[in-house]
C-alpha cells in the first residue's frame, strides 16, 4: 500500500465528520464529572509543620556519620507518624472514644437525589467488591460492618485506623521539616487532629526508645550470665586437654614438619617431572631398537656430539665415493676402499645409537627408581604430620572456643555499662515549628479545576473515540483515498437520493447535481479513449444493492440525450430491474434470444427516441451458461454496428460469476460502489478478479457520496443549491 503524508486538515476532517460522536462523548463525561463534583462532600485539609532530625550519639558509644540526607531515615518515621500506634494515642488522648460522633452530624445540604444515586452505586460497587474478596477503602467518619462469624473490633481500634488512613507526611523540599495533614469534612476536626499527631508522634519516639533500652539492658544482663558459664566451662575443658596431650611438645614438632613436608613435596614435583619427560622418550625408542635409522629423528639421540661426528665423516665418505666414480670403475682400488670406509662408520654409528639408546633406558629406570624413594619419604612426612595435627586439632578448637566466649562476655559487660550510662539519650529530636490552624475552604472538590478537566477529557476522549471508529471504518468514504488504495480511476462520484425517483432524475431534474454528476461520468466515458468513445460498457458492483441498475439506467440516458444511439441491455439475468423501470412487459427478451425461443425484443423508448432497450427476459435456470455461449458474442458484435453506445447491466461480481463473462465480451467494465457500505477488502477483491482475467476496467463510480463529505464538492453542492434559490433574472 502507498504511502502517503498526512496533514493536519486530515484529522480536522475526520473530527468534523465524526463531531456528533465527539460531543456525545463530550457531553456524556462532563455530565459524570459534574454530578461528582456536585455531589461529593466537601473535604477540608488541616497541615502542621513539623522538624525531625536525628539526634546526636552519646559519648560512649562512638562517632557516626550521619550523612545530611538519610531516605531510610525520614521515609521510617513518615510510616511512623501514619502507624496504628500512633493513632491509637490521638484517639486516647483527645478521648474520641465518646467524642468522635459529636463532630460529624447528619449534612441535610447537597442534592438529596443525586447523594442518593451516588451512595446507592457505591454500595453496589463495595458489595461487588466483597464478592471477589477484595477489600473496599472505607469512607472517613463510617465503620465497616463486619460479618456475623467474624467478631467486630474494638472502637478505639477502629478509629485508629479511621485517623490513620487520612493522615499525610509531606516532606517540605530541601529541608528537614515534614508538613503533618489531615482531611476531614469538619474543619475544626482536621486541625484538631493534625495537631494531635504531631504531639503523639513525639510521644510515640520517647516510649519507643525508652521501651527499647529497657529490653535491651535486661536482655544484655541475661545473656552475660549465660555467655560467663560457658566461659568458664570453656577454660576448663581447655586445661584439662593440655595436661592430657602434652601440648607443649608437640607444638615444637609441628612447627618444623611443615618445612620438611614442604621440602620432600618440592622435590618430588621434580622427579615426577624428570620421570615423565624421560618416559615419554623411553616409548618412543622402545620400538626402533631394529630400525637405527629412525632414532637419529629423535632430538635426545640426534643430539649426541659423537653420532653427529660419525653423521659428518658418513657424508663425507658418501660424497668421496659419489667424486671416486666419476673416475673410477666399482672394481679399482680407490673405490673398494672408500666403500669399506664407509661401511665401517656406519657400523660405528649404529653401535653410537644402541649405546644412546641404552643409556636413555637405563636413566629412565634410574628415574623411576628415584621418584618411588622421594614419594615414600613424602608419604611417611604427611602420615607424621597427619598424626600430630590430629592431636592438636581438638586443643585448637578448644582454644578458639575459649577465646570467643571471653570476647563476648567482655564485649556485653561493655555495652551493659554504656547501656545503662546512655539509655535516657534520644535518637530522633521533634520539634513542632507551627501547629495546624482551621481551613477556611475546602481542599476539594476542586469545583473549577474538575469542570475543566471534564471538559479535557470528554473532547479528547470523544476524539479519541471518533479516530478510533475513523479506523476502523474500511469503507470507501473519499474519491482520492480510492483511487490511491484500490489504483483504478474514479469516474464520478453520485450523491445520495432522497424520496425521489433515482430511475429517471436525469430526465425529471435535468438541472439537479445528480444529473450534473451522470453528466460529468458521461464526458470521463467518452474521453476515456484517444480515438473513438467505447463501444459496449458493462456496469457492475461488487455486491447486492449498490446501486448498479440505477446508475446503468441514468447514465444510459446521460449518454442518449448527446445524440448517441444507446442500447441498455439487461444482462442481470438474476434479478432484473430495468423493465420495472420503463414500464415493460419482459415476456421475452436477452434469456430467451440466448435460448433460442425467440428473435431480439428490442424496446424503443418513446420520450428519447435515441435510447433503446433489451430486456431481460424471464428468470433462466442457467444464467452464466447463457450469457458464455456464442449467441452472446455474435448478438454484442451484431449490436455494436447499430448502436453507438451498448450499456449492459450485470449482476454483481462478488457473489457471481456473470459479470467476468461479459467482461471479456464489452469494451470494458465500470465498477459502482457504495459510499459507507462498499469496503475496500470487497472492492479490491472485485478488481482482482477482473484483473486475473485481464478485463479492461474504465474505473469506478462511488453512489451514495455524501458531497458534503469533501471540500471542493461541498463548494459545488452550495454553488449549486444557491444558484437555485436565487435564479439570475
Amino acid at each position: 500500500m502507498d504511502e502517503r503524508e498526512i496533514h493536519l486538515r486530515d484529522y480536522l476532517k475526520v473530527i468534523d465528520k465524526r463531531k456528533y460522536i465527539v460531543l456525545t462523548f463530550a457531553i456524556i463525561i462532563f455530565t459524570i464529572v459534574l454530578i461528582g463534583t456536585l455531589s461529593s462532600t466537601p473535604i477540608y485539609k488541616a497541615s502542621a509543620k513539623v522538624l525531625i532530625e536525628r539526634g546526636e550519639p552519646a559519648p560512649l558509644k562512638g562517632t557516626y556519620y550521619y550523612p545530611p540526607y538519610d531516605p531510610e531515615f525520614y521515609e521510617t518515621q513518615y510510616q511512623l507518624i501514619r502507624s496504628a500506634s500512633v493513632g491509637k494515642k490521638v484517639v486516647t488522648m483527645l478521648s474520641l472514644e465518646s467524642t468522635y460522633e459529636a463532630f460529624f452530624k447528619p449534612d441535610k445540604k447537597g442534592l438529596p437525589l443525586i447523594n442518593d444515586t451516588v451512595r446507592l452505586a457505591g454500595e453496589l460497587f463495595r458489595e461487588a467488591f466483597n464478592t471477589i474478596g477484595a477489600a473496599m477503602p472505607e469512607k472517613k467518619g463510617e465503620y465497616r460492618k463486619e460479618p456475623e462469624d467474624i467478631k467486630p473490633l474494638p472502637k478505639i481500634d477502629v478509629l485508629a485506623k479511621t485517623i490513620s488512613g487520612g493522615i499525610t507526611v509531606t516532606p517540605v523540599k530541601n529541608s528537614r521539616v515534614v508538613n503533618i495533614s489531615y482531611s476531614s469534612p469538619n474543619p475544626e476536626f482536621a486541625a484538631l487532629i493534625a495537631n494531635t499527631v504531631a504531639k503523639a508522634y513525639r510521644e510515640e519516639i520517647l516510649e519507643m526508645k525508652m521501651g527499647s533500652a529497657q529490653y535491651t539492658i535486661e536482655w544484655m544482663k541475661k545473656k552475660a550470665e549465660e555467655e560467663k558459664a560457658k566461659l568458664e566451662k570453656s577454660e576448663q575443658a581447655l586445661q584439662e586437654y593440655m595436661r592430657s596431650h602434652d601440648i607443649v611438645t608437640l607444638e615444637n614438632k609441628i612447627a618444623i614438619l611443615p618445612q620438611k613436608l614442604s621440602e620432600y613435596g618440592s622435590q618430588l614435583a621434580k622427579v615426577e617431572a624428570k620421570r615423565k619427560e624421560l618416559e615419554a622418550l623411553y616409548n618412543k625408542i622402545k620400538g626402533i631398537s631394529e630400525n637405527l635409522e629412525k632414532a637419529e629423528t629423535i632430538p635426545a639421540i640426534a643430539s649426541d656430539p659423537i653420532l653427529q661426528s660419525l653423521r659428518e665423516q658418513t657424508i663425507k665418505a658418501e660424497q668421496n665415493i659419489t667424486e671416486l666414480s666419476k673416475k673410477f670403475g666399482e672394481k679399482h682400488p680407490s673405490m673398494i676402499t672408500a666403500k669399506g670406509e664407509l661401511e665401517i662408520l656406519k657400523k660405528k654409528r649404529e653401535q653410537e645409537i644402541s649405546r644412546i639408546i641404552e643409556s636413555l633406558e637405563n636413566e629412565y629406570e634410574l628415574a623411576k627408581a628415584n621418584e618411588a624413594s622421594t614419594r615414600r619419604l613424602f608419604e611417611n612426612t604427611k602420615g607424621e604430620a597427619l598424626n600430630l595435627n590430629q592431636s592438636f586439632i581438638q586443643y585448637e578448637i578448644l582454644k578458639r572456643d575459649v577465646e570467643s566466649n571471653r570476647q563476648l562476655y567482655d564485649t556485653l559487660i561493655k555495652h551493659i555499662k554504656e547501656q545503662s550510662i546512655t539509655e535516657q539519650a534520644q535518637t530522633v529530636d521533634v520539634w513542632i515549628l507551627e501547629n495546624a490552624e482551621i481551613p477556611k475552604s475546602p481542599f476539594k472538590p476542586r469545583k473549577s479545576f474538575n469542570i475543566f478537566l471534564g471538559i479535557f477529557l470528554g473532547l479528547f476522549s470523544g476524539i479519541g473515540i471518533a479516530f478510533f471508529v475513523e479506523y476502523l471504518d474500511n469503507t470507501i468514504k473519499s474519491p482520492e483515498e480510492a483511487e490511491r488504495r484500490l489504483r483504478a480511476p474514479v469516474l464520478g462520484m453520485v450523491p445520495t437520493l432522497k424520496g425521489k425517483d433515482a430511475g429517471k432524475v436525469v430526465l425529471k431534474e435535468p438541472n439537479s447535481i445528480f444529473s450534473e454528476n451522470f453528466k460529468s461520468i458521461r464526458t470521463a466515458i467518452l474521453l476515456s479513449s484517444a480515438d473513438a468513445p467505447p463501444k459496449s460498457i458493462l456496469i457492475t458492483s461488487t455486491e447486492p444493492e449498490e446501486g448498479k441498475t440505477i446508475s446503468s439506467v441514468n447514465l444510459a440516458l446521460t449518454i442518449a440525450q448527446s445524440e448517441y444511439r444507446v442500447l441498455l441491455i439487461d444482462a442481470d439475468l438474476r434479478k432484473p430491474q430495468i423493465h420495472k423501470i420503463f414500464g415493460i412487459r419482459n415476456m421475452t427478451g436477452l434469456s430467451t434470444y440466448l435460448a433460442g425461443t425467440s428473435n431480439i425484443t428490442i424496446h424503443q423508448v418513446a420520450y428519447l427516441s435515441q435510447l433503446s432497450i433489451l430486456p431481460s427476459g424471464p428468470v433462466p435456470p442457467n444464467p452464466s451458461e447463457l450469457l458464455s455461449s456464442n449467441r452472446m458474442h455474435e448478438l454484442i458484435r451484431l449490436l455494436m454496428d447499430k448502436y453507438n453506445i451498448i450499456i449492459c447491466d450485470s449482476p454483481p461480481l462478488v457473489p457471481f460469476a456473470d459479470a467476468l463473462i461479459l467482461s471479456k465480451i464489452v469494451n470494458g467494465t465500470i465498477i459502482v460502489t457504495k459510499a459507507g457500505k462498499t469496503t475496500y477488502e470487497v472492492a479490491r477483491k472485485g478488481l482482482k478478479s477482473l484483473r486475473d482475467i485481464q478485463s479492461h476496467i474504465f474505473g469506478l463510480i462511488i453512489n451514495a457520496f455524501d458531497l458534503k463529505e469533501s471540500d471542493y464538492y461541498s463548494k459545488h453542492y452550495d454553488y449549486y443549491h444557491s444558484t437555485k434559490r436565487h435564479p439570475k433574472k
